[in-house]
């Protein structure tokens, strides 16, 4: 597990969600799309999630619009508030993401200026322009601070360490694996079904999550062993429409076969439904809860 430095507790290292391309599928405006996108987003983030996978999920449509929405809404809200408008153009998708829940992570500062930042504080970045000493780096304060060791192409999302003596500033590039706390998730979509992702990309441990699966508690301490030497762990996710076993057995697939457990991690309950946005809150927080060791 991973200490976040505030009392918090984060999965592995390599803690990964998939969830469908027809996430929001369900629900017919673009406002609520958002919305539900950023619980799912903010889900994410409160647990320590370092990577979320959309794959397709209906061989009969091209959901290329769905993943682009996904990913579109997903990256502008793992990246910190100052950096938004220089990263992203005026697109469609994002016309709401006014809607959007703050993240609050250490890699979204609320101070903006250079008299409060610490000394070695990491920052998000994006680059400004070179000059004849180096790159100049927008890191939310009221004045770029400029990076001495490496040129950089410009209008790229960069982290950086910033040294701090008296009244002068310097920041050098940082490789995000020396950060301690926290820094955000990845988005990405490989563009590939479930069991072609799964063929590709090997995980130590996959969870699927499934109202057929076996409740949690009966299967905890067997997962608890598991995920203590599990380097790499994805939790699986169904659709509105269709669960995990149905979305598998579209590639002739069994889910058995592909994923190490099948959990319910909601046994008993009295909705019809549980809905993927609430599925990845109460699986990612059971899960933290039973695992996370403070």
């Amino acid at each position: 597990m991973l200490d976040l430095g505030s009392g918090e507790m984060a999965f592995i290292p390599d803690m990964s969600v998939a969830i469908p391309a027809s996430l929001v599928s369900d629900v017919p405006h673009l406002r609520e799309k958002t919305s539900k996108i950023g619980m799912v987003g903010r889900s994410l983030a409160i647990f320590g999630i370092k990577e979320v996978i959309i794959l397709a999920d209906n061989p009969e449509l091209d959901q290329h619009v769905e993943v682009q929405l996904i990913m579109s809404v997903l990256s502008y809200l793992e990246t910190p508030q100052y950096l938004r408008k220089q990263l992203f153009r005026i697109m469609p998708e994002l016309k709401y993401v006014g809607v959007l829940p703050p993240l609050r992570t250490p890699h979204h500062p609320l101070s903006n200026q250079a008299k409060e930042l610490r000394n070695l504080e990491y920052r998000e970045g994006v680059t400004l322009r070179s000059t004849r000493k180096g790159t100049l780096v927008d890191i939310g304060i009221e004045r770029p601070v400029l990076i001495t060791d490496k040129r950089l192409p410009f209008n790229r999302r960069i982290t950086v360490k910033v040294k701090k003596s008296d009244d002068k500033l310097k920041a050098t590039v940082a490789d995000r694996n020396e950060i301690s706390e926290y820094w955000g998730y990845k988005v990405s979509s490989p563009k590939l079904s479930f069991g072609q992702f799964l063929k590709k990309r090997r995980f130590d441990l996959v969870v699927a999550t499934s109202k057929y699966g076996k409740a949690f508690l009966a299967m905890s301490e067997e997962m608890e062993r598991r995920f203590g030497t599990a380097k790499n762990v994805l939790v699986a996710f169904g659709a509105p429409a269709k669960g995990l076993h149905e979305i598998v057995n579209q590639e002739d697939l069994n889910l058995e076969n592909v994923a190490d457990f099948i959990v319910n991690t909601v046994p008993g309950q009295k909705a019809h439904t549980v809905r993927t946005e609430e599925a990845v809150l109460i699986t990612l927080g059971i899960l933290n809860s039973t695992f996370a060791k403070g």
